[in-house]
């Protein structure tokens, strides 16, 4: 009995720092990109640059992710796992240091580069970590997992501009030369403490695992598409209403900014860290429950929204309302990644995972300035108009995403370890 307890203790202990090291990549991955929101303003004064110059060292980014993310989700195929994510890391902290040279010596054409090398490198860490927890876990410690790297990337997003923001308390540029330090801590826990599963499939031209590929869709893509779809969605609002809400902020009467602000907007995000986190404990692979959890988590967030076409001019209530949508997105997010990580073997698993996550890429990318414009219109139309997005993919969730009800019984989840 004694032994069993000790066995048991050491297992869980072991699956813990997996899942430590696992939960290092999606936060180095926010820190890269968010920790340089806070300086922006900064950069501009010192390095003589236009708005829209200081906004492409974010834009260019996520679009070298959003478009180099398949590549390096074929190539974990092709390879393993952590072949991809080792050097991912690598690369991401060593441009980091050069774009720090770049801000340093004045250089926009050095920080610039930096920046589109540091999107390329990031499209090899956070999706392909995804990817890896299918194959290392299954039944509840996969959903618990995933839980934890979704809540792992909304606590970057809550601690990466107040982190920014003291900084440059320093020296402005000083987030470009802190940001390796995360990234050699991520890689090294990484290298250490994970143990990729071996696995005995034989690489298969690019070609057949292309239409490999398409035959997946063919046979799964009338739920796959919209799961797509309503994870684009999630993190297209959730970005669109923080950037909403942190212009509100700085604004009249408020004129709250700096580590300030990031305290305000840690409010909403902190709902769905913890959200995230409890969804992923508690689905384990319940697929009923995943189903009701996704559709009542968009039904959070189209209520939520809809109430802001009357509250956008009450800040407490502003507040309190894209805190309730953050926690219907985690609600939803979780079931998603765990759902669409299952439905391939590993084989595929790279790919799916990583196009899931260029859409996700692509709704970050495109919240704050779609919101912008929105807001120039007409406030009331914004809220309306994400308001009723909600509402459609909610519907297309509850007629088109039918998990069983347990849902390791997916395609390919069979052959899992």
């Amino acid at each position: 009995m004694g032994g069993a307890n000790k066995a048991s203790g050491s297992k869980s202990r072991s699956k813990w720092k997996e899942y430590t090291a696992l939960a290092t990549v999606p936060l180095v991955l926010v820190l890269g990109n968010s920790m340089l929101v806070p300086i922006l303003p900064d950069m501009e004064r010192q390095m003589k640059l236009t708005s829209l110059q200081s906004s492409m060292v974010i834009t260019l980014f996520s679009i070298a992710a959003g478009l180099v993310i398949p590549v390096a989700g074929y190539l974990s195929d092709r390879f393993s796992r952590k072949a991809v994510i080792i050097p991912s890391l690598a690369i991401y902290g060593a441009a980091g240091i050069l774009a720090g040279f770049g801000a340093l010596w004045g250089s926009y054409a050095i920080l610039i580069v930096s920046r589109a090398i540091q999107g390329i490198a990031a499209a090899g860490t956070a999706p392909i970590a995804m990817a890896l927890v299918g194959d290392l876990y299954k039944d509840g410690e996969e959903s618990e997992a995933l839980g934890l790297i979704e809540a792992s990337n909304g606590t970057g997003k809550v601690v990466s501009p107040i982190i920014g923001s003291l900084l440059a308390l320093i020296v402005w540029y000083a987030p470009f030369f802190a940001f390796p330090l995360f990234c050699a801590a991520s890689l090294l826990a990484v290298m250490f403490m994970l143990k990729e599963p071996s696995s005995n499939e034989k690489p298969v031209p690019a070609l057949e695992y292309l239409r490999g590929i398409g035959a997946e869709f063919k046979a799964q893509g009338r739920w796959l598409i919209p799961a797509f779809v309503a994870g684009a969605l999630g993190l297209f609002i959730m970005f669109g209403v923080l950037f909403y809400l942190s212009d509100v902020l700085e604004k009249a009467p408020y004129y709250i900014d700096g580590v300030a602000k990031g305290g305000v907007l840690a409010i909403p995000l902190l709902g769905l860290v913890v959200t995230a986190y409890l969804t992923g404990r508690v689905i384990k692979n319940n697929g009923r429950l995943m189903r009701i959890l996704m559709v009542t988590g968009l039904a959070l967030m189209a209520a939520a929204l809809g109430c802001g076409m009357l509250g956008y001019n009450k800040i407490i209530l502003l507040i309190a309302l894209i805190t309730i949508s953050s926690i219907g997105t985690g609600l939803l997010l979780p079931c998603l990644n765990t759902l669409i990580t299952g439905s391939v073997d590993r084989s595929k698993r790279g790919m799916i995972t990583s196009l899931y996550s260029s859409l996700r890429f692509i709704g970050v990318a495109f919240g704050p300035p779609l919101f912008t414009w929105l807001t120039a219109v007409s406030v009331m139309l914004l809220f309306g108009i994400v308001s009723g997005l909600s509402v459609a993919v909610m519907i297309g969730v509850w007629l088109l995403v039918r998990p069983p009800a347990k849902s390791g019984d997916t395609a390919g989840t069979n052959n899992r370890k």
